[in-house]
């Protein structure tokens, strides 16, 4: 039934959108979907967001896959390393309600394209700064953020028009696979091309490369216009006024509400603060994760005489590359599992999305905590419960976004992605990296400089993550206890 209505909504749009795709029809004599259906341009579109979406998240995680180099080569203390991903985070996050209010009213195709184009120009230009010019390094961080900031607020919204509810929980998890998958391709791909070339600068080099190919396939397979989905679409669509009703709907969003309005409305949500609180934790968590452990490992190493302290110019990458494929394998289980666990337990309780959310992040919190305490001396079972605390912080990726997108009505939906986006980070990623490192400075200062006391000054600044993941978990717990109101408010 999901299959048949987004036909029947697609179908009078083709010809406003697809071009000469709706001439030629959707199904040959035989019965058959032909090449230009929708469904299968749908299914292009999505396969080049996620596509950017990989080369977004590479790019994220270049840094901290040779954070150990990039400390050297600069002479940084903890707290200035952790302070590279803490402006990338902040302009991603403070730029993201700017991309939101401009993509719930203006062509999202051309947001997405200047977007990518702009991050990985600067992200080539930073591979050619030497140690002198380390703050235009931080500065180029910081727009890189600019640029990713467009793609993440903007992409999912095209995703959750383009396929019905039954259909959008599926197509949003493997959107987010890329997450999990970029990130630690990101280490992987640094790792290797510090550890192959001698010279961390060319990890930067690379990305542009791919997104200069995203963007082509964003210039030759996504419409330049995409309806947005309402809920009088179905009913419209039977009688061929849907393409009508897209333009009456644009033009009452750019006139009748602003973003105050916007806000305003969603600040009343319960369902989307609550749950936006429990993704803050979430990317609190993943934030010091992301940028810490690899070098938290090092160090664990090096006090359990596992590998010698670093001396050389190119220091020994392997943690990045173990860590980054422990990020990528655990990444696409947990998200496919999330969202297997999301579609099963709907049919028994309409509180399963929050509550898998809860439940999540109290077992990551619990395998962090383990995996801190037993670094010193197991370096195989740190390995392990890492791994369980990514795999289970990986579960909640696609269910959240799911939560938001029912919980909220679709023209507002752009906005309510860059205002969670913005909380989240600003709570959330964008000070955890720098708080890690300005703790594990503080713990250093008050005691004398030795290996022993650089690994137990990270350990015990880590600790704060497992405290922070509890709370995001009672967050999801409240969510739970106002979801079904909220999603019957969005769809009348």
């Amino acid at each position: 039934e999901h299959e048949d209505t987004a036909l029947l909504l697609q179908a009078p749009l083709d010809g406003e959108n697809y071009g000469a795709a709706a001439a030629d029809g959707t199904r040959d004599p035989s019965g058959a979907v032909s090449r230009n259906s929708p469904a299968k341009r749908d299914c292009l579109v999505v396969a080049v967001l996620c596509f950017g979406n990989l080369i977004n998240f590479i790019d994220w995680f270049i840094v901290p896959g040779i954070l150990l180099d990039i400390q050297k080569y600069f002479g940084l203390s903890d707290g200035k390393t952790g302070l590279l991903q803490t402006v990338f985070t902040l302009c991603y996050m403070l730029a993201a309600p700017i991309f939101g209010y401009l993509g719930d009213r203006y062509n999202r195709k051309i947001i997405l394209g200047a977007g990518l184009f702009f991050w990985s120009a600067v992200t080539l230009g930073s591979s050619f700064l030497t140690e002198s010019h380390y703050r235009i390094f931080v500065l180029s961080r910081g727009l890189v953020g600019i640029g990713s900031a467009s793609y993440s607020t903007i992409a999912p919204t095209i995703i959750a028009d383009l396929f019905e509810e039954g259909k959008r929980t599926t197509v949003l998890s493997i959107f987010y696979i890329f997450i999990p998958v970029g990130s630690g391709c990101g280490y992987m791909l640094a790792a290797g091309m510090a550890k192959s070339t001698g010279d961390w600068h060319w990890a930067f080099r690379v990305t542009p490369c791919m997104g200069g190919l995203a963007l082509l396939l964003l210039i030759l397979l996504v419409p330049h216009r995409i309806p947005r989905r309402t809920a009088a679409h179905r009913a419209l669509s039977i009688s061929g006024t849907i393409r009508e009703a897209d333009e009456k709907s644009d033009v009452h969003r750019s006139s009748k509400t602003t973003w105050c309005q916007d806000v305003g409305s969603l600040v009343k949500n319960c369902s989307f603060v609550c749950s936006s609180l429990g993704q803050t934790a979430m990317a609190f968590v993943t934030g010091a994760l992301g940028m810490w452990m690899p070098l938290f490992l090092y160090r664990a190493q090096v006090v359990q005489g596992i590998v010698p302290p670093c001396l050389r110019e190119s220091c020994n990458s392997s943690n990045s590359l173990i860590f980054g494929g422990i990020t990528i394998g655990t990444g696409i289980l947990g998200i496919i599992a999330g969202a297997e666990a999301a579609r099963r337990l709907r049919k028994r309780n309409n509180k399963a999305d929050p509550l898998i959310c809860a439940t999540s992040m109290f077992i990551s919190a619990l395998c962090l905590y383990i995996a801190l305490m037993v670094a010193q001396t197991n370096i195989l079972a740190t390995f392990i419960f890492i791994a369980f605390g990514e795999l289970f912080l990986s579960v909640n990726w696609a269910v959240v976004t799911d939560i938001l997108l029912y919980v909220v009505t679709p023209r507002r939906q752009s906005t309510a992605i860059a205002l969670q986006i913005l909380l989240s980070h600003l709570l959330g990623d964008a000070g955890s990296p720098y708080l890690i490192g300005a703790i594990s400075n503080a713990i250093q200062a008050r005691n004398a400089p030795s290996l022993q006391w650089s690994f137990r000054s990270m350990q015990y600044s880590f600790v704060t993550c497992a405290f922070v993941g509890v709370f995001g978990g009672a967050f999801f717990l409240l969510t739970s206890l106002y979801i079904e109101e909220d999603r019957r408010e969005a769809r009348r």
